[in-house]
């Protein structure tokens, strides 16, 4: 048997929370140079340059990253096992049966709530980490973790 990817994406609101983060993770230098070129007149040419260059990799960033993660990002809840894909460039794909599910726990942070998203994380004893689930719609991580509850206590395993 094939495994299929997970059927659902993330809310489309991540690809702007993405590209917020993106932002203020990108900008910083190139805004900093850009300050400096226009206060330090004898070395406007050098930070000129150096806002140019500085800018050139965070715009890209921000122009490909939150949609190439949005094509990757995707999850599955089903009645035994949770799925989910993501990443942008180093990719991951995690499956865990609900019966060693031990925790759910959701996440919003402050640009998350801006965005209307949550994340959702759920955890196993095993040693290989959690499975998140990032950039959910709010209402559909509350969804997730009242399924993920509902079906976990009905499912006889190890990790109850």
């Amino acid at each position: 048997m094939r495994l299929r990817p997970p059927r659902h994406r993330v809310g489309s609101r991540a690809i702007g929370w993405w590209t917020l983060q993106s932002a203020l993770f990108a900008l910083p230098l190139p805004l900093t140079f850009g300050i400096l070129s226009l206060s330090i007149p004898p070395t406007r040419e050098f930070f000129a340059w150096a806002t140019l260059i500085s800018a050139a990799p965070g715009l890209l960033y921000m122009a490909v990253m939150p949609a190439w993660r949005y094509r990757v990002h995707r999850w599955e809840a089903t009645d035994q096992a949770v799925y989910a894909a993501s990443g942008w460039l180093w990719q991951q794909w995690r499956v865990v049966p609900l019966s060693r599910i031990q925790t759910v726990d959701t996440l919003r942070g402050p640009l998350q709530q801006m965005f209307g998203l949550s994340g959702v994380t759920v955890t196993t004893a095993s040693a290989a980490g959690a499975v998140k689930i990032k950039g959910l719609d709010h209402q559909v991580a509350g969804d997730l973790v009242a399924h993920l509850t509902r079906f976990t206590q009905a499912t006889p395993g190890d990790a109850t």
